[in-house]
């Protein structure tokens, strides 16, 4: 009840706000009509990737349609770019987008090592990043958002039920690059913190992208007498590893993960190879509240056979965010503007929750769900078994 209060609270301060932005909207419009921004959005079109960054797009995308192609109360030309599997790829194409393009502000991303690539080229522009997946710790924040979560607060987040529920000790596994260090890393530094014991003793990586056959680390973890296996994969590579260790010599032992192992498209490539994993996630297709409702109405009115994923809930905020703040911006937005007024905004309606930013991380205050694969109907889906954590700073 609390909750769906919070939740009602919010929506109907922001129907205030958004009467009060038509009215201005309304007098100013017989002296000039409000002028067109330029968004840009970058994400992993190509790669490893490539489903995680088409939701993001498609996520920022929907929230566009379903207002009339503005933020607010600006038409919007979308710039989109590719990031491909990281860095080397990320940077030359958000130069275009800060040089060529010359956009007000930046959103999506989803490499935590791209993040820490584009941010000084972006601080150097004085342009924001509204980012919409994980993030690693960066000492410039100033100019820098994120709608989804610190890479590190996910496996933070799941560490106390493990460790409740797994009687012995846990091997930890995952890809080597800066997204596996931190998700993996979340994990493991609140385990041990707990007095939790690690199998492996610290976490193992595997090579990131060339790993395709996982079995020899299956092979590894069955004769570690592991009790329970914790990990972090996401795209292809999550489909790689779910379908060799329902095959391998390790399949017995309990799998728990970061939610993006068994997410979106890459759980019905799973099958029923993903059956039973538990999976921690700051959002869930089921969760009750309005705005969820909402969400998920017009996203399978435009993705009929697609449930929505975190991955598009946060790039919906990460549109809904920049549509708060282009309004408080002034009749003329910068990206300095449209900077400040993010750093003003208060609790943020979302599909997952009321949430808002961390003064210390400007990434979200919010909830951590349980979930499990398993069959809702006929379709295999990541069923909410219950709220784990309220985690942000």
């Amino acid at each position: 009840m609390q909750r769906r209060s919070l939740v009602s609270a919010a929506l109907a301060a922001g129907l205030l706000f958004a009467a009060a932005g038509c009215a201005d909207s309304d007098a100013k419009s017989s002296s000039a009509a409000a002028s067109t921004l330029k968004i840009g959005f970058l994400g992993s079109l190509t790669g490893t990737y490539q489903a995680v960054g088409t939701d993001l797009k498609s996520g920022f995308e929907l929230y566009l349609a379903t207002h009339d192609n503005k933020l607010g109360g600006h038409p919007i030309d979308l710039k989109i770019a590719d990031e491909g599997d990281g860095a080397p790829t990320a940077v030359p194409a958000a130069t275009k987008l800060i040089k060529d393009d010359k956009v007000v502000a930046l959103t999506g991303i989803v490499g935590g090592g791209s993040v820490a690539a584009v941010a000084p080229l972006l601080a150097e522009a004085k342009i924001p990043l509204i980012g919409s997946n994980g993030r690693p710790d960066l000492k410039d924040l100033s100019g820098v958002w994120t709608t989804s979560f610190m890479s590190t607060d996910t496996g933070k987040s799941i560490a106390q039920y493990i460790k409740d529920k797994v009687n012995g000790p846990v091997y930890a596994i995952g890809p080597d690059y800066q997204g596996g260090y931190d998700q993996v890393g979340g994990f493991t530094t609140e385990f041990l913190k707990l007095g939790g014991t690690l199998v492996n003793g610290k976490a193992t990586f595997t090579p990131f992208p060339t790993t395709t056959n996982f079995l020899p680390f299956f092979s590894q973890i069955k004769a570690s007498n592991a009790k329970a296996v914790y990990t972090f994969y996401a795209g292809k590579a999550a489909i790689d590893f779910v379908k060799q260790y329902a095959q391998s010599d390790a399949k017995d032992i309990p799998l728990y993960s970061a939610g993006f192992l068994t997410e979106g498209s890459v759980l019905q490539a799973q099958g029923d190879a993903a059956k039973n994993i538990l999976n921690v996630c700051n959002y869930s297709p089921d969760l009750d509240n309005e705005e969820n409702r909402k969400f998920v109405a017009a996203w399978r009115q435009k993705h009929p056979d697609a449930t929505p994923t975190t991955y598009a809930m946060a790039s919906y905020d990460a549109a809904a965010v920049l549509d708060r703040a282009i309004a408080a911006a002034g009749e003329n937005p910068t990206p300095e503007s449209i900077n400040a007024a993010v750093g003003k905004l208060g609790q943020i309606p979302s599909p997952r929750g009321n949430w808002q930013f961390g003064p210390q991380t400007h990434s979200p205050i919010q909830k951590w769900y349980l979930r499990q694969v398993r069959n809702d109907g006929r379709a295999l889906a990541n069923v909410m078994v219950q709220d784990l954590a309220t985690v942000g700073a």
